[in-house]
């Protein structure tokens, strides 16, 4: 994994550290914090464990009769979002006491992200629910500071990676001879530019216009204005 060497070359003292589930590792959180950094890991089935006891500290609390339920540090924050035809209502819970238990470096609090999207055009309804872990205690991050960190993420995910890997099918490409891999990653980094430095934002769009426009695909790569 490339991700240990990199934070080495980086200076990000105070910083927040984030990244998607693939770098939720317990290494890399102990070389992160131990640099003066904290971090912020959403979970999936890569840490299972770790996920399902935190999946557990959320789930509906069973009573015995004659007892009342306990107190639970639960903090909570929400968002609604209306955009790109779509509305998207968010709910993050924070909880810290498992910091104790969990059996994950540094980690002072755990969440749980609820997403329900509405797509306006026709009212599909889409929910998600995603868990994670952070080393911010409570005192230094809360519930709105957690969320603003996780669609930080997202909007990186969004923005570069979901393009690379569903737009331009990165996921999908076989190719694995030679520096073939690193001549196409270039040849997407290039496109990805000169989209972005002409300000076209929406990338299935701009390959379908250039695929029944040519000529306005090679102005763009020579230079020329639109």
């Amino acid at each position: 994994m490339a991700a240990p060497r990199v934070l080495k070359s980086l200076d990000l003292q105070d910083k927040v550290v984030t990244a998607d589930a693939l770098l939720t590792q317990r290494n890399l959180s102990i070389q992160i914090v131990e640099a003066g950094w904290e971090y912020v890991w959403t979970l999936k089935d890569n840490q299972p464990d770790t996920r399902q006891a935190i999946e557990t500290l959320f789930q509906p609390a069973q009573c015995v009769p004659g007892f009342s339920e306990g107190s639970l540090d639960f903090r909570t924050a929400h968002t609604t979002d209306q955009a790109h035809g779509r509305l998207e209502q968010r709910t993050l819970t924070l909880n810290s006491e498992l910091k104790e238990y969990l059996d994950w470096p540094y980690c002072a609090q755990v969440f749980k992200l609820e997403r329900h999207v509405v797509r306006i055009k026709d009212s599909k309804v889409m929910d998600e629910v995603v868990y994670g872990l952070t080393s911010l205690t409570a005192d230094e991050a809360g519930p709105e500071q957690v969320l603003d960190f996780v669609r930080g993420q997202w909007g990186i995910e969004n923005g570069l990676h979901y393009r690379r890997d569903a737009t331009l099918r990165e996921d999908w490409c076989c190719v694995r001879i030679g520096n073939a891999p690193q001549m196409l990653t270039l040849i997407n980094n290039v496109v990805l530019g000169l989209l972005s430095r002409h300000g076209l934002r929406n990338v299935p769009e701009a390959r379908r216009r250039f695929a029944a426009h040519l000529n306005e695909a090679v102005q763009l790569v020579l230079g020329s204005s639109l």
